[in-house]
Order: structure tokens, then C-alpha cells, then sequence
């Protein structure tokens, strides 16, 4: 279980996250929406200690994350999948050499390597691109394959940081898809980030606001769809005013 608990985040004099308070249950899909600077992204971050917060916490299992020491951290790393926004691949590696980053650091040997590499590959419907580079892809195979890379790793959770961002519609919904695949396969506990509706009806188990820097409704697909609160549904219909 992933517990936001009245988390605070400030950068200088502006405040992001001014009193989070969400539980993410195991098992389950929760896509967190809202407005560009509203503090999604740096929500995620809390999750995997990248950043310290000014007060509150989040607990993952129990554990406070930004009480962890070093080892600990680490260890609690190695049950996250990090999806990135824009992939965060490096283009001078191959698709399989990508994907094989977080196992090699772990000192698996190549076997075992190679088996989780194909394995993932096989999951995004990537199989046989694995000796491409990674400068060669489109924006849609890129996001596939940090996919492929957090699979990988058969983590407990996977955080997807806006996974349709840039994509057209049919590649979103490829992305979307993959998602649900993952969860349905590997039984992962997710949190994803967007401001995709489509994306967030089609994935997502809950779906919870981030408004002002904290959350204005949380509830399942269809009690969000059917909302009185004017500020969610202003967002939902993607009305200007």
C-alpha cells in the first residue's frame, strides 16, 4: 500500500503540495489528474524519496520513505517501476541494452538478463526490436519501452508519469492498453499521472483530483464521471470557464 499523509512541498515561495492525503490500496490502478503545475509529478517523486518533503510523508508498506537511510531507500527502489514522461532512454544503447539498465545493476547474470529482457519485450509487443537503438524509435515505441524497462524488473509498483504525453490518440491507446495488460499480468500496483481522461477511464481502478496542493475528489471511474463538484467536472469536460 502507497499512503500519502498530509504531505507539504514547497520550491521558494510556491506552494505545490499543501496537505496530500491519498491511499493507493494493493492491487489497484489509481490515475492522479489534474492541472499542468498542480504538483502530480512531484507527488511521484515523494514515492521514490527523489524528493524530501517539508512535512508529512509518504509510506509505502509502512515505511516512511523520507525516513529511509541509503540501503533502505535502495531496497525500496527495487520494488518500483519508473515510467518516465518522456521515457528517459538512452539513445546510443540498443532497445534490449536499455531495457537490461536496472538488471545489471542488480548483478543478475546474463541468463536471467537476457530471459526478463525478451520476457518484457515480448509484454509490449516488442518482440525482435531489441537490437534497434534507441534514437531510431518513435515517440510511442520510446514510451514501450520504459515500459519494458520497469517490467523488467518485476517490481510490486510501477508510477507512470503522464505515459500518453505527445502521443496521437491510436498510440495513446496502444500505451492505455499496455497498462492494463501489465497490471492484469504481473498483478502491480499502479499510479499514473496524466491529464488524459480518455487515458485515466480506460486504466484506472480510482481516480483521484489534485487541486491547490491537495485532493479535491477521489473515487471510481463512474463516480467521477458522474460528479457535482464543479471544479472536477470543469476539469473532466475540459471546459475553459
Amino acid at each position: 500500500m502507497i499512503r500519502f499523509e498530509n504531505l507539504h512541498k514547497a520550491f521558494g515561495d510556491k506552494q505545490v503540495l499543501a496537505g496530500l492525503t491519498l491511499e493507493v490500496q494493493d492491487g489497484e490502478t489509481m490515475v492522479v489528474i489534474g492541472y499542468s503545475g498542480t504538483g502530480k509529478s512531484v507527488a511521484l517523486k515523494h514515492i521514490v524519496g527523489l524528493l524530501d518533503p517539508d512535512a508529512g510523508d509518504v509510506l509505502v508498506d509502512g515505511r516512511a520513505v523520507s525516513t529511509l537511510d541509503r540501503d533502505a531507500l535502495n531496497a525500496l527502489r527495487r520494488e518500483i517501476g519508473y515510467v518516465f514522461q518522456f521515457a528517459a532512454l538512452f539513445d546510443s544503447l540498443t532497445v534490449a541494452e536499455n531495457v537490461a539498465l536496472g538488471l545489471r545493476r542488480r548483478g543478475l547474470d546474463d541468463d536471467e538478463i537476457a530471459e526478463r529482457v525478451t520476457e518484457a519485450l515480448a509484454l509490449v509487443d516488442l518482440t525482435g526490436a531489441g537490437e534497434r537503438y534507441a534514437a531510431e524509435l518513435s515517440g510511442g515505441m520510446r514510451k514501450r519501452v520504459g515500459i519494458a524497462r520497469a517490467i523488467a524488473l518485476r517490481p510490486r509498483y510501477i508510477l507512470y508519469d503522464e505515459p500518453t504525453t505527445g502521443l496521437d490518440p491510436v498510440t495513446s491507446a496502444v500505451i492505455d492498453r499496455l497498462m492494463v495488460r501489465t497490471r492484469e499480468h504481473l498483478g502491480v500496483t499502479g499510479v499514473v499521472v496524466t491529464h488524459d481522461m480518455r487515458s485515466a477511464y480506460t486504466v484506472g481502478d480510482r481516480i483521484a483530483m489534485l487541486h491547490e496542493g491537495r485532493i479535491r475528489q477521489v473515487g471510481t471511474v463512474a463516480e467521477v464521471q458522474e460528479t457535482d463538484d464543479p471544479v472536477v467536472r470543469q476539469f473532466i469536460e475540459g471546459r475553459p470557464t
